[in-house]
């Protein structure tokens, strides 16, 4: 849980869906602390004395450029420049909306929701399904876990206790054992919900009849070993079960859940809400990624508590994308068998365009992760890990394996195999480097391989985008300034906001003039939330992440002073152009005002010189 401090339960306050109570909305703010809430995606470190870093989770990149403000509560990226507080975080990386990211984050910090109601009847059938779908997966897990301990689950427990489980390990992960009936599950959880509801959880499955309508309910699994799979929270959302029989009527060896309101398969790596602390230790810093659920179930086991698995499914992007919150570094181990020396490689593929650093493990005589640790014990899994073999290195022998002999056909096919996961790459040096270690062990041309990449990164460059962000440093002073939060520091910041509410005029050159505007008049505490374009926003935080002080009252006015001196300026040569018109036309009235207004410039350009502001 992020710490937080104690906050009484609200009293008579509604949460809108659509439209939170912004009192309450502003409370959770307050109490929760956005490094830690961010913590809980991503990895930080701190650099500087109010800023954290880490890898963006909204763009690739290989070095950090996403900064986490401690003390004004906000974030920044300075490659993709996605900017905000800790609800937009939370919004953009869990994809929901701002109330729900209000109330993610409030269940974070332990404090409690007022009273929800909806805007629509659809929004709340839609959230009461997803409660309803928590609660029959919860009781299901329980009630499998409860087959499994009685007389029909001895043969479930004698193959689980082969395959080296002990009775705290299937508690850990909560295995269960459903029972070779059509409607057992089906009577236990018909008094919890309709028909609909039920049929939405992916538990039962029924046949079409022939008038196209749908038959009664049966279970879905069925004289199966039973694997929870949880989100990211602990929650579990769906099941991986494992058939016990053999032969032609035993069906697929492995069934998952369907596609539910809960699960998609693309979306989840199991064993990431075990894994997740272990991932991100400064000591392992990496995942470990297996490919079925019993090697990673018996590698977590055997206190190697950093494994996930893909649970037999090919690897996503959205999976990728789910893993990077946590580190960049994995060693991959798969089967060894062809499926799953291709699944790694497509895993490889993957990691790499993401910018992760990937170590491949490949274990001798063909074992999996699960057996090699039965037969030959954690201490000798952990010597492999440590000896985890490069991609580049695990690729160029896959090459040599894939295309043998020293004929120039073959030395073109494995080239031409290597060449896409060379370009994947997004370091320059990694690439040159991956491209002499491939040139050296195939006996190709290295210039060849050279040229090749030269290619690529042109094409690499052109379509990477630079922004660049000119902001003087009047400008720097002056956002800072209106930024300020502290009682202490309110003459600065008063003395800003009033310059420029009395003379607009002088800031209106200014690139960011509607963004100083917005802070002059902010009614909220947090700067961030004055100011709307997402441009301006963007240069407000990289401001404020590169302060190490507010400024103070000297330096606003030094700042006011040299706008006011670019804004005389600016007006006398705009006066010096009309006057110089009015001679033209021999319009001597015009030219007398003219020359009046330029007089009264100079002097107070000389004055302000004398005087300052």
């Amino acid at each position: 849980m992020v710490p937080c401090l104690p906050l009484p339960t609200p009293v008579g306050l509604i949460l809108n869906t659509d439209h939170p109570v912004p009192d309450f909305a502003q409370t959770v703010k307050q109490q929760a602390d956005i490094v830690k809430v961010i913590e809980g995606y991503i990895r930080l470190r701190k650099a500087g004395a109010q800023n954290y870093q880490g890898l963006c989770p909204f763009h690739k990149e290989k070095s950090p450029s996403f900064s986490v403000h401690a003390v004004r509560q906000f974030y920044h990226c300075f490659g993709c420049q996605a900017s905000g507080d800790v609800f937009s975080f939370v919004g953009k990386i869990e994809n929901v909306t701002f109330p729900e990211a209000v109330r993610i984050v409030a269940q974070k910090c332990g404090i409690p929701l007022p009273k929800r109601e909806f805007s629509s009847p659809e929004q709340a059938a839609e959230a009461r399904l997803r409660t309803k779908l928590l609660e029959l997966h919860e009781t299901a897990t329980a009630w499998f876990e409860e087959q499994l301990r009685g007389p029909e689950g001895a043969v479930a427990r004698e193959y689980l206790a082969g395959r080296g489980l002990t009775p705290e390990g299937i508690k850990t992960f909560r295995i269960g054992y459903a029972p070779d009936s059509f409607n057992a599950q089906r009577d236990r959880l018909s008094g919890m919900a309709d028909n609909e509801t039920l049929r939405a959880s992916g538990l039962f499955a029924s046949k079409e009849q022939g008038d196209g309508s749908l038959g009664p309910l049966y279970d879905r699994f069925r004289k199966r070993v039973m694997f929870p799979i949880a989100n990211e929270s602990g929650r579990v959302i769906a099941f991986t079960a494992r058939t016990l029989e053999t032969g032609d009527k035993a069906g697929a060896k492995y069934i998952n859940s369907p596609e539910t309101p809960l699960y998609s398969k693309s979306l989840v790596l199991f064993n990431l809400d075990k894994a997740r602390t272990a991932i991100r230790q400064k000591d392992i810093d990496f995942a470990l990624l297996v490919e079925g659920q019993m090697d990673c179930i018996s590698v977590y086991l055997r206190g190697i508590h950093n494994v996930i698995a893909t649970s037999g499914t090919a690897f996503t992007e959205q999976q990728v994308a789910l893993l990077r919150r946590h580190t960049s570094n994995v060693v991959v181990n798969f089967d060894p068998d062809a499926a799953g020396a291709n699944a790694a490689e497509k895993s490889i593929a993957l990691l790499t365009e993401e910018g992760f650093t990937i170590k491949i493990v490949t274990l001798d005589g063909g074992l999996d992760p699960d057996r090699f640790i039965r037969e030959r014990g954690v201490e000798a899994y952990m010597q492999v890990l440590r000896g985890a073999r490069r991609q580049a290195d695990y690729l160029i022998e896959r090459a040599r394996a894939a295309f043998p002999g020293a004929s120039a056909e073959q030395k073109v096919k494995a080239m031409n195999y290597l060449l896409p996961h060379i370009r994947r790459m997004p370091e320059m040096l990694a690439r040159d480097q991956f491209a002499r270690d491939a040139a050296q062990k195939l006996n190709i041309d290295s210039a060849v391989l050279r040229q090749e990449l030269r290619q690529a990164a042109l094409k690499r460059r052109g379509r990477i985008e630079t922004k660049a962000t000119a902001l003087s440093e009047v400008e720097r002073v002056l956002l800072r300034a209106l930024a300020i939060t502290d009682p202490d520091n309110e003459r600065a910041r008063r003395l800003a906001a009033e310059t420029i509410a009395r003379e607009p005029a002088w800031f209106e050159h200014l690139g960011t003039f509607s963004a100083l505007q917005a802070l002059a008049q902010r009614q909220t505490k947090d700067p961030m939330d004055a100011v709307e374009d997402e441009a301006h926003r963007a240069l407000l935080a990289e401001t404020l992440l590169a302060e190490t002080r507010a400024p103070e009252e000297n330096e606003v006015q030094s700042a006011i002073q040299e706008i006011q001196e670019r804004s005389i300026e600016s007006r006398q040569r705009d006066l010096r152009a009309l006057i110089a018109e009015a001679e033209r036309r021999g319009d001597f009235a015009e030219l007398a005002l003219l020359t009046q207004q330029k007089l009264e410039l100079d002097r107070a350009l000389r004055q302000l010189h004398r005087d300052g502001v």
